[in-house]
């Protein structure tokens, strides 16, 4: 059964997560106040930002700077920003 919370990110009622994806307060918040929708939305973000800056999973510094991005994106309203990209047109 799945349970519906007030996404900050999309400002509206939407099904949240099943479970904490994340560790320790920010997972909370995130499984408090994240949608699955919206969640899905920085996971797309998170691989961009992985692959396009080359960040390694195995180092603390990497894993620190994606955590800043994600509670950036998702709490404070800030996009991703990669120099030199340039988003398809539509």
């Amino acid at each position: 059964m799945s349970r519906t919370i007030f996404c900050t990110f999309l400002q509206c009622d939407a099904e949240g997560q099943d479970f904490q994806l994340y560790p320790g307060d920010v997972g909370k918040r995130i499984f408090d106040e994240i949608s699955k929708e919206a969640s899905g939305e920085w996971m797309k973000k998170q691989t961009m930002l992985i692959n396009e800056k080359k960040l390694n999973m195995m180092n603390l510094d990497d894993r620190k700077l994606l955590e800043q991005e994600m509670i950036k994106f998702l709490f404070e309203g800030h996009d991703v920003h990669i120099e030199g990209y340039t988003p398809p047109s539509e």
